[in-house]
């Protein structure tokens, strides 16, 4: 083992010191009920040392509806922040300072919009946006891969996500315009092999689209990141973070001639499984997090969500919240982990395990290649059911007992004290759409008129996207209204059926 930390092909970590140089950003996914409640918990995060924001949508906003929308009843701020407008984006910010504060957003489809809206926060704020520091997840791929969010056809959902890569590029150069991810494509059921590869995958047909815009690869690659799931296997999610470094850094060098360092190094959000917690006996899942949370330190994560206790029950109250944020806090303050970067590195087992994970990912990326890329493959439903299979499989082996869950399939207990949960009731909704009401009643109807005109006119034609979204996003039209002039003209999408 020739290569140090800080040294192409990065396997050991991006930074020769790592932690020691810099602690990795602790961030804490959270969003519920109202833009109100969210930032006083965003408030309170802070108050207790996080040290970036992350923010978590609620399903109607992932799929670009408005709280008053017939088809968000029962959904509004149950899974996150519902925002409907600006309005409801300078509510959740609030007395936090955009310029010294880390935001990423947890959002896709519509993510155009809601970035349109956080740079007008901004402004709203003072801040330029040269200040600002954050991600916007905008991957659209992987919600035809995985996660099902999807509104457009996917030439006009890269469109977009292009059209804000190539926006931030000139006018919000700290901003990460798309995070590249894995992490959904894990919790639809893949192994760690399928989640490096296809991610992966999906950032070299960004990579590809931005190209054909016109940009030198230089301009652009060193603010693009990734997202990446921290699962149960301990020494294979490290291997899998090491070897996706690696990976990455000749793919920018030799396939796409980089020669900015910035743009060979991979930088990745890691946030623990999800789906690995159960409602049976809950407070196992402290242990499974930890674990979790340590592999993603170990394999030189540059941020990290901890998941709560009671993540497979509810959204997470405020002791839960701040048991997973005290998790990462010993992990970096009294561990010693941070101490040593790569403390792994020369282990014959993981050297050996990285390379086998990085051979299987690569066979995959081959595949994807003869196929014509990403979205050839995802029309013949390739991902979809290599995903399915894996998912299948794991299934089965756990109900025959080749896997234990423990509290589940052994160490099962007859009763278990209950916890408490946090409880989102229509209240919420309510409040959501009297807001709605009342901004549509105060805007201009004509300036919103004329901006979703113009942002029509825009989508039939090769424009970028992103200052008409930002014309319209300043009228107070709403993000549904956004969506839906979109789709005028994009069409939605309906996926086929994978048999």
């Amino acid at each position: 083992m020739k290569a140090v930390p800080g040294e192409f092909p990065y396997t050991r970590g991006i930074h020769a010191t790592m932690y020691r140089g810099k602690l990795w950003t602790m961030r804490q996914f959270a969003g519920f009920s109202t833009p109100e409640e969210t930032n006083q918990r965003y408030r309170y995060l802070l108050g207790q040392g996080q040290t970036g924001l992350s923010v978590a949508f609620d399903l109607p906003t992932l799929m670009g509806q408005d709280s008053d929308d017939p088809r968000s009843l029962g959904e509004v701020g149950k899974c996150g922040v519902p925002v409907s407008s600006l309005a409801d984006m300078e509510t959740l910010f609030d007395s936090i300072p955009l310029s010294q504060v880390s935001v990423s957003m947890t959002i896709n489809s519509p993510a155009s919009i809601l970035y349109a809206m956080y740079l007008a926060v901004a402004e709203k704020q003072g801040a330029s946006w040269t200040q600002l520091n954050g991600t916007l997840q905008n991957d659209a791929l992987k919600e035809y891969i995985a996660q099902k969010e999807f509104l457009y056809p996917p030439r006009p959902s890269m469109r977009l996500v292009t059209d804000s890569i190539v926006f931030s590029t000139g006018q919000v150069p700290k901003f990460n315009p798309v995070s590249i991810s894995g992490y959904h494509i894990r919790e639809a059921g893949s192994t760690a092999v399928q989640e490096l590869a296809f991610t992966l995958r999906d950032g070299i047909e960004y990579v590809d689209w931005v190209l054909a815009r016109g940009l030198p690869v230089d301009t652009f690659a060193g603010r693009l990141s990734f997202f990446f799931n921290a699962h149960n296997h301990f020494f294979e999610e490290i291997a899998k973070y090491r070897a996706a470094r690696r990976m990455w850094a000749y793919i920018m060098r030799d396939r796409f001639g980089a020669r900015d360092e910035r743009s060979w190094k991979l930088r990745f959000h890691a946030q623990t499984a999800g789906c690995s917690l159960t409602w049976q006996q809950p407070y196992n899942n402290v242990m499974r997090t930890t674990l979790q949370a340590m592999a993603a330190v170990l394999g030189g994560c540059q941020s990290l969500h901890t998941n709560s206790l009671d993540e497979a029950f509810a959204l997470p109250n405020d002791h839960a919240v701040t048991i997973a944020l005290r998790t990462q806090q010993i992990i970096a303050y009294e561990s010693g982990i941070p101490a040593v970067p790569d403390p792994f590195g020369g282990s014959y087992y993981l050297e050996n395990l990285t390379n086998e994970v990085e051979e299987a990912a690569q066979d995959y990326i081959r595949q994807i290649d003869g196929m014509g890329g990403m979205i050839p493959a995802i029309e013949r439903g390739f991902p979809q059911q290599e995903i399915a299979n894996a998912s299948y499989q794991y299934q089965r082996e756990i109900e025959g007992g080749e896997r234990t869950v423990v509290g589940v399939t052994a160490y099962q207990v007859e009763s278990e004290k209950p916890i408490e949960l946090l409880q989102i009731g229509e209240e919420a909704a309510d409040a959501q759409r009297r807001k709605l009401a009342e901004l549509k009643q105060s805007r201009s109807q004509a300036a919103v008129d004329r901006t979703l005109g113009a942002l029509r006119r825009c989508c039939e034609g090769d424009a970028n996207t992103m200052p008409y979204i930002l014309d319209a996003v300043r009228a107070y039209a709403t993000t549904g209204e956004i969506c839906a002039a979109m789709g005028d003209v994009f069409g939605l999408w309906t996926e086929r059926a994978v048999l």
